[in-house]
């Protein structure tokens, strides 16, 4: 899962460095008696190197930006104009800023070390631990498969080129070279899907939880390599080396993590964290990257361990991010890049034509098998043409973590300049071309939260729990939902998890937040009735609910962007939602909130999982009391079921509830005349499967589930139905089925004023209907 270098076994060497003592730091500035003499001091001259890379970066970025190049790209062909190539070849510019026999080079040198080592930091700082804990098998297969098969078919590109008498450093820097064009680095794939925008989305987290399996598979592989190697040499040695690392894992990911969940704990909700913790933080990392580095590893292994321990988001996570990112990526880590770029040297290409094509075909046949194997893993899988294409494309990304590669490779004599120019090259051309062809592939606005996974109800396994996220906006909405919540029978089996999301409009000019409450906290504010609320129903379930609350403030036109964001990462499966009408006794509607209606629309047409919208009339609240009182009292359930995926959804979720012997549950099917001479179609298949142990009682063997039939050819006709069953329920569930049309329903939905709950919901929510019981319309979720 680490970015940084695998262990390098550095050879004994003479490196000689002049240095003037004592140091000249700073200059006397302007009262300077030799004003050309500003630039023998590292400070002034460090400065200037620093502006001027800032400038020629963000002048190429600004240029290129609309055709999609990245800021990668674009730091990578600022060392190219300053190098070499280009400018470096103006004998001022070469002496006065990056002369090779000035300290001018160590010095920025080190300066884009330690830029690097803290985007390493903030990269572990930004990733999920869990993510390699609980990434699905796709993934797995993904990320393993596109580690193999570039790395066997380099090994062929290697064996054709490979001499009778072929030196051990040539081998050498032939196979470090097919490693690292096999690699696919996390923290790259995280950069390019934050860069695009799609980070938050399925094909991101596949893509990112892919990589992670990849780069957690290439440290086996390399740890084992080196630590085979050292057995070999000492086997004394070797187990040290290894009881060291083991130890140092263990107090980093255990005391360490600890003592930041202990800061987390002491932190009040929406509260920064002191300045002495990010402080201590960073030095703690910064001297990890010393203390790996005495043991034979990469100096840049230590900050990365150091952030993967740091929890994620707030409070210290965001805090870290919030205060460095734009610091270290927008300078130093474009220092790094573009003085690493400058190295290459085009006019050492054609040195050695063997070299060239061996390098050539390296990176064309490395990239072509990563890019393949990651389309047809992802096309198997159900994704769509278009969408596995830029998949592949992602997974096939190049960045900065393979940039350090080669240049530490080239720094310890472990590859020619011949060798590194070329595959440096490769980089810049794969992370200018890739982002521009993804962003044609692959929208992220239309397509940002598109599933591929089976996020539903339906297709949930026999004892999985059920992932639910509650959203409340107002306090009338948190006992209708508790009511319902009860009645979706959770079992020791089958637990529901519960995420309730109080969702707050931003007023005035504050700043969008979003909470995750801890829980045993003392909460205070808007979100307090809700969340005491959800937490004392997790508590009358007893092991049976868990529930995490939190609390999201954010202009009305990007609250679906909170809800749909939180819904894929807790893995949902059910997105329960309030309706935008509130009744009052009488059964006359008192309020009626467009923003409400307006974001039950969008979520609808966004969501990655299944989404219910429940419509209360208070009804159900009395009969969940009598429920609480007596185990012989029940709650009525009305199902009316048409057919297709939503009514199925819709039905999977009333079988739940009739679990509970306290529950009646009676399916009405309408039907139209011609429906038991009708050919089957697969629609109907699927239906009648999933009617099957409700219509000859196979579901439940207490009596407690009854199936109907009722012919309706026609709009009216069904509307009559619905109207003389209006009463004998507490609770109706429907499918919404939006744009299915059925005979059954002929001509209601021209008749409709609330189109996104589908015929039947409307129906049964019009205030021209004189009923109590509420309503649950269901969606199922819509696969691509």
């Amino acid at each position: 899962m680490a970015g940084p270098p695998p262990p390098i076994p550095y050879g004994n060497d003479t490196i000689e460095v002049c240095v003037s003592f004592p140091g000249k730091v700073n200059s006397a500035g302007v009262w300077e008696d030799t004003p050309s003499a500003i630039l023998s001091y590292s400070l002034p001259l460090l400065e200037l190197q620093m502006i001027l890379i800032f400038l020629v970066s963000h002048i190429v970025h600004v240029i290129f930006k609309p055709i999609g190049l990245t800021f990668f790209a674009s730091q990578m062909f600022s060392g190219v104009i300053l190098g070499p190539a280009m400018l470096g070849q103006m004998e001022g510019i070469r002496d006065i800023f990056f002369s090779p026999d000035h300290l001018g080079v160590e010095t920025i040198d080190t300066a884009s070390l330690f830029g690097f080592s803290m985007f390493l930091f903030l990269m572990g700082v930004k990733m999920d631990v869990n993510m390699a804990l609980t990434t699905s098998r796709r993934a797995v297969l993904i990320g393993i498969i596109s580690l193999l098969a570039p790395m066997v078919f380099g090994l062929a590109v290697y064996d054709a080129f490979k001499e009778p008498h072929q030196s051990k450093t040539l081998s050498l820097e032939r196979l470090m070279g097919i490693t690292v064009e096999s690699l696919t680095s996390c923290s790259v794939i995280a950069c390019l899907l934050s860069e695009l925008k799609i980070l938050n989305s399925e094909l991101g987290q596949l893509a990112l939880s892919s990589a992670v399996v990849g780069d957690l598979s290439t440290l086996i592989l390399v740890y084992f390599n080196a630590s085979t190697k050292r057995w070999s040499i000492s086997p004394k040695f070797a187990i040290a080396h290894v009881a060291i690392l083991i130890t140092f894992l263990f107090l980093i990911f255990s005391g360490f993590r600890s003592l930041m969940f202990r800061i987390i704990r002491e932190t009040p909700d929406g509260k920064p964290v002191k300045e002495v913790y990010i402080v201590i933080i960073v030095m703690v990392a910064l001297a990890c990257g010393v203390f790996t580095s005495k043991f034979n590893q990469s100096p840049l292994v230590g900050p990365f361990l150091v952030g993967l321990a740091i929890p994620e988001g707030p409070p210290i996570g965001s805090a870290l991010v919030e205060r460095f990112e734009c610091f270290v990526n927008g300078i130093f880590l474009a220092i790094y890049v573009t003085t690493s770029a400058m190295a290459i040297q085009p006019e050492k290409f054609f040195e050695d034509l063997t070299t060239l094509k061996f390098c050539i075909l390296n990176i064309v046949f490395s990239f072509f098998a990563k890019s393949i194997s990651c389309f047809i893993a992802s096309f198997w899988g159900m994704m769509p043409f278009k969408d596995s294409l830029a998949f592949a494309l992602i997974m096939s990304s190049k960045g900065v973590v393979e940039l350090s590669y080669f240049c530490t490779f080239r720094d310890i004599k472990f590859m020619s300049n011949e060798t590194f120019s070329i595959f440096s090259l490769g980089i810049l051309l794969n992370s200018t071309i890739i982002p521009i062809l993804v962003k044609f592939l692959y929208d992220p606005d239309a397509r940002r939260y598109a599933a591929y996974q089976k996020r539903n109800i339906q297709h949930l396994h026999g004892n999985a729990e059920l992932r639910i996220l509650a959203c409340v906006h107002r306090p009338e909405h948190v006992p209708a939902l508790i009511d319902l919540l009860d009645i979706t029978c959770p079992t020791k089996e089958s637990p529901n998890v519960v995420d309730a999301l109080h969702l707050i409009e931003l007023a005035g000019r504050e700043t969008p937040v979003f909470i995750a409450h801890k829980k045993q906290e003392n909460v205070v504010g808007r979100s307090f009735e809700h969340i005491l609320a959800f937490h004392q129903y997790e508590e009358k379930n007893g092991g049976l609910v868990t529930i995490n609350s939190f609390t999201a403030i954010s202009p009305p036109k990007f609250m679906h962007d909170d809800i749909c964001s939180l819904a894929l990462d807790k893995q949902t499966s059910f997105i329960l939602l309030p309706f935008h009408r509130k009744w009052s006794i009488d059964g006359s509607v008192e309020v009626e909130n467009s923003m409400i209606r307006n974001l039950n629309s969008c979520i609808l047409d966004r969501a990655p999982c299944s989404v219910g919208i429940l419509i209360t009339r208070g009804v159900l609240d009395r009969k969940r009391k009598s429920l609480k009182m007596s185990s012989s009292s029940s709650c009525s359930i009305g199902m009316l079921f048409l057919g297709g995926k939503d009514d199925r959804e819709a039905l999977t979720l009333a079988k739940r509830m009739a679990n509970d012997p306290r529950v009646k549950l009676t399916v009405i099917h309408l039907i139209s005349d011609e429906y038991h001479t009708d050919s089957m179609n697969w629609d109907m298949m699927l239906d009648a499967e999933i009617l099957k142990d409700t219509k000859y009682g196979g579901f439940s063997n207490v009596g407690n589930v009854m199936y109907l039939e009722e012919v309706s050819n026609s709009g009216p006709e069904a509307a009559r139905i619905v109207q003389s069953i209006a009463d004998d329920y507490d609770l109706f569930i429907v499918g919404r089925r939006h744009g299915v049309d059925s005979v059954q329903t002929t001509g209601l939905s021209e008749w409709s004023e609330l189109p996104e709950l589908g015929v039947l919901g409307d129906l049964l929510a019009s205030t021209d209907l004189s009923t109590g019981a509420s309503v649950l319309v269901v969606q199922q979720q819509h696969l691509d």
